[in-house]
């Protein structure tokens, strides 16, 4: 599988569009809100962030994949401000990755809730061969 920004930008830590080929598998994340497995909600954006990654890469996980395969990411928000320090916290947690990504500013569900995240991954059914490169 080989996933390719369209027209990459290095001016901005994201994707644009992104072209995916050669996958045999697609994951549907629903939103993954920012609570652990306890149900506990960190008070802070940045925790709460670090967490509904981590409800994101465990689902992943489950489905056999990791950050590699994200294509797509939405990204719901509680507030405009929170839009400064989420692209820090992004690179933090997928590094050099840059798949599409959508944020939108919404009422969340839960009002202790900051965000939530959905995503779109795409990956090899188990036992194919699979080429050299990002989400093999």
């Amino acid at each position: 599988m080989k996933i390719t920004p369209v027209a990459p930008n290095k001016e901005i830590a994201f994707a644009e569009a992104c072209e995916v080929s050669g996958f045999t598998r697609l994951l549907f994340v629903s939103g993954q809100v920012p609570a652990d497995a306890d149900q506990v909600v960190p008070p802070d954006y940045p925790s709460q962030y670090r967490v509904a990654w981590a409800n994101v890469e465990r689902q992943l996980r489950a489905a056999g994949m990791t950050f590699d395969n994200l294509i797509k990411a939405t990204i719901f928000l509680s507030d405009r401000a929170l839009i400064a320090q989420s692209a820090g916290l992004r690179a933090s947690i997928l590094g050099e990755r840059t798949p599409a990504i959508t944020i939108i500013l919404a009422g969340i569900y839960d009002e202790a809730w900051l965000l939530e995240i959905e995503a779109v991954a795409a990956a090899y059914a188990a036992g194919a061969l699979a080429p050299q490169g990002r989400g093999a």
